[in-house]
């Protein structure tokens, strides 16, 4: 059993911190499990060079189980990667991580946030849903793995979705 698939100790919380070199073979890991398409190790250290780009990694026990990133520009956040280990899907740990880029990404200046997300991901659509994102269009054929289409998303008020989350830009997770 890999590190990806241990089941989750709920003894020890999931911490979000910003992603770190020293992070990058575990997010690699993370997604190969997760994507048909994953991206390069070498994709992922080039994203800590990228001004724009702002990368959250979820650690329990030492390890990688969830990260997020976005590139965040003017007043727009745009959401490249969000995965979560298969083990610790389920317990509200994309919701939680969504949140804290929702977070990060104000504290950058942004104001909306925008997401593509595969047209048959029901679980994530819901997800997105649940966290204010609407859909406000479609990419054809934008999955190159099997040519299905993917659904933009926008939610146009991220500070608006914190607050009716109960949640202020000083709470930690």
């Amino acid at each position: 059993m890999s590190s990806m698939q241990k089941e989750p100790q709920q003894s020890e919380p999931v911490r979000f911190r910003p992603m770190q070199k020293a992070d990058l073979d575990g997010v690699a890991e993370l997604e190969r499990v997760s994507f048909r398409t994953p991206w390069s190790k070498a994709a992922l250290a080039g994203e800590l060079k990228n001004d724009i780009a702002h990368y959250l990694v979820g650690e329990c026990e030492g390890r990688v189980v969830a990260y997020a990133g976005m590139w965040v520009m003017f007043d727009e956040a745009h959401i490249t990667n969000v995965a979560v280990a298969p083990a610790f899907r389920r317990h509200g740990l994309g919701r939680r991580l969504m949140r804290c880029m929702m977070r990060t990404a104000r504290l950058f200046g942004a104001t909306m946030m925008t997401l593509e997300v595969r047209e048959t991901n029901l679980g994530a659509q819901a997800l997105y849903a649940g966290l204010g994102f609407v859909q406000e269009g479609r990419r054809k054929g934008y999955y190159t793995d099997t040519g299905e289409d993917a659904f933009i998303l926008w939610n146009h008020d991220i500070a608006l979705t914190l607050a009716d989350a109960g949640d202020s830009m000083e709470q930690t997770e």
